[in-house]
């Protein structure tokens, strides 16, 4: 039996309980502090409600401490993983190796996606050092999945949806070299969706104020499949940072998709329990979204968003007609006042206006928008989309079988579970023989059946009294509502996580030279890597600033191939003379070198200037 799990983001308690309410199976959420969204932090008592609430529906929580730590910070770290594995976290996601060499409760461990987890070689290496899960680089194909499933046993897990980092997650040092915010502590400025100006070594301008390095948001919902044939167990939304509708917006259609794979097959099973029912019609292109890309899921393709980094949302239609207060767009989508439009104009900028009247598919915009006729127009603001999400939209329930009996006493009522917890009920009363026996059996249903305000269903109720029986419905009730209450007192027992203990080991590290990629800003780091055979290390640009020379960003997205000049791909008949040689990056005062390493079919942004260490 293969679990599959859906992983959902959780930027706070209601968000998490909302996750969970639409069908993940899973959800990571950050702690009061080190995690790598540092605008997405909780309160620990906050954490500990939603493991409760997650574990009703034998749902995980997963906490982020996978931030770089420094030597000071170590100890209130692991002082706070220890109050995290007291109330019942199910696994830490963790960055900094560091970690290891600490005196850590016994709670699962997962790599972050930000230990750089892109070859097969990393996978196996933090396998056998001990961790349970690894979380995958975003770039990794489904051709290298296969390989790092058939070369391990641990669990592995990979995005399917969200924002995408153009660097190698924990190999990008852009931020801190601008501004000493250290995406690797969880304060990126994201100068990645800024604007930037390419030049050649001639000075010539060839691109102005585009936004160079921002990439489409991830979208492998077709790929689902192909990615649990390649091993693929957790599929992971990106979003910590997103709103409320985005997550119950994305995280329902990857439950419906991930229910349409398993349905009639025996060997898939989701990974928590209960079934979810939606009262709207989920659709990724109606939430926040650049466009979508697969990434490097397939084949290599483009995949940036030069004119914007902003939300784009759905393609809506063409223009077909135009007044002076109004146009009329061809289009299967209905309208509603109050949504945002927004189209590029004949420069490539993103425009966008809001609907103050609709009428049909004639709408009258709230400004005069240099609109053309046939302009494509894109719907980034949903007016009545979001509407229904800010009310209702899930259901999750949990079956159960009732089971009435009769007692020397009185009667007792048995609930068991989907996942066979099993509670128990008794209350003393009269049994006195009913005068309708029909009638009192349709009242037993009844009452019994009143399980609207809990987390379960009745699948089926069964009475084993030997006689029918009048039972007043204050009895009834008195037992449903006690039984059902020590019902999710066991669930929430049988769903505790189990300790994990992990024993530090010498497993070789398959290198024995790091150099400041390996993020090395404490002594116990250092230490790690140390006992496990690496002879020279360098420490990490958070603690020594020396940046001369070194790749802010090493990267599997290429400019080069992204305008059409990249010889190394047979589409490219030839590069155009101007973007011959070494191209150039300018964002403000900042110039950056770009340097096409081809054999590994990667980019690296160098600073092309010096900066004083700090």
């Amino acid at each position: 039996m293969k679990y599959l799990e859906l992983l959902s983001p959780a930027k706070n308690l209601p968000q998490g309980q909302e996750a969970i309410n639409h069908g993940a199976d899973a959800v990571y959420i950050g702690a009061p502090a080190f995690g790598a969204r540092a605008g997405a932090t909780n309160s620990i008592e906050d954490v500990e409600a939603l493991v409760n609430y997650a574990h009703l529906y034998g749902s995980k929580v997963f906490v982020t401490i996978n931030t770089l730590l420094f030597d000071h910070e170590l100890e209130p770290a692991v002082k706070l993983i220890r109050q995290l594995y007291n109330m019942g976290v199910d696994a830490l996601i963790m960055q900094d190796l560091g970690l290891l060499e600490c005196d850590l409760p016994p709670i699962e461990l997962h790599a972050s996606t930000q230990t750089h987890n892109a070859t097969v070689e990393r996978v196996k290496f933090m396998e056998k050092v001990g961790f349970n899960r690894v979380i995958l680089a975003r770039e990794t194909s489904l051709e290298t999945m296969r390989a790092m499933r058939a070369a391990t046993q641990v669990d592995l897990e990979a995005f399917v949806q969200g924002a995408l980092c153009v660097c190698y997650s924990g190999q990008c040092y852009m931020s801190q070299y601008l501004n000493e915010r250290s995406g690797n502590r969880g304060q990126c400025g994201q100068p990645c969706r800024g604007t930037y100006d390419l030049y050649n070594e001639h000075g010539t301008l060839l691109k102005h104020k585009e936004h160079l390095l921002s990439l489409k948001d991830f979208n492998a919902s077709q790929q689902l499949e192909n990615m649990i044939d390649a091993g693929i167990s957790s599929f992971k939304i990106e979003g910590r940072l997103k709103d409320l509708s985005y997550v119950k917006n994305v995280t329902a259609y990857y439950r419906q998709r991930l229910d349409q794979i398993m349905e009639g097959k025996t060997n898939y099973k989701a990974a928590s329990s209960g079934k979810t029912r939606f009262f709207f019609t989920p659709d990724l292109e109606r939430t926040f979204n650049r466009g979508f890309t697969d990434y490097f899921l397939r084949e290599r393709q483009h995949i940036a968003s030069h004119a914007t980094q902003k939300s784009i949302g759905k393609m809506v239609g063409k223009v077909t007609s135009l007044t002076h207060d109004s146009f009329t767009i061809k289009s299967e989508e209905v309208f509603t006042a109050g949504d945002g439009l927004c189209f590029f104009e004949n420069d490539g900028e993103l425009n966008g206006f809001s609907i103050n009247r609709v009428q049909g598919h004639t709408l009258y915009p709230n400004h005069a928008p240099q609109l053309q006729i046939g302009t494509c127009l894109w719907r980034n603001n949903d007016f009545a989309f979001e509407k229904a999400l800010q009310g209702r939209t899930s259901e999750r329930k949990i079956a159960i079988n009732v089971i009435l009996s009769e007692t020397s006493k009185g009667l007792s009522l048995q609930l068991t579970d989907e996942d066979g917890c099993t509670a128990t009920a008794e209350i003393p009363c009269e049994k006195t023989p009913a005068n309708n026996p029909e009638r009192a059996g349709e009242q037993i249903q009844k009452q019994l059946g009143k399980l609207g305000d809990t987390i379960f269903t009745a699948q089926k109720i069964t009475s084993n009294c030997k006689a029918p029986y009048f039972i007043p419905s204050s009895v009834l009730n008195e037992l449903r509502r006690t039984a059902t209450k020590e019902l999710e007192t066991k669930r929430l027992a049988y769903f505790r996580p189990k300790d994990f203990h992990f024993e530090p080991n010498e497993e070789p590290y398959f290198e024995t030279r790091v150099d400041y990629r390996a993020n090395i800003i404490n002594q116990k780091s250092e230490q790690f890597y140390r006992r496990h055979g690496v002879t020279a290390l360098e420490h990490g640009l958070e603690e020594t600033h020396d940046y001369e020379g070194k790749a802010l960003m090493t990267t599997k997205y290429c400019l080069r191939y992204e305008l059409n000049q990249c010889l190394q791909h047979k589409a490219n008949k030839e590069v155009s003379p101007e973007y011959q040689g070494t191209l150039y990056l300018r964002n403000n005062k900042n110039l950056f070198q770009l340097q096409f390493d081809c054999k590994n079919c990667q980019m690296l942004i160098k600073p092309a200037q010096s900066k004083n260490k700090t």
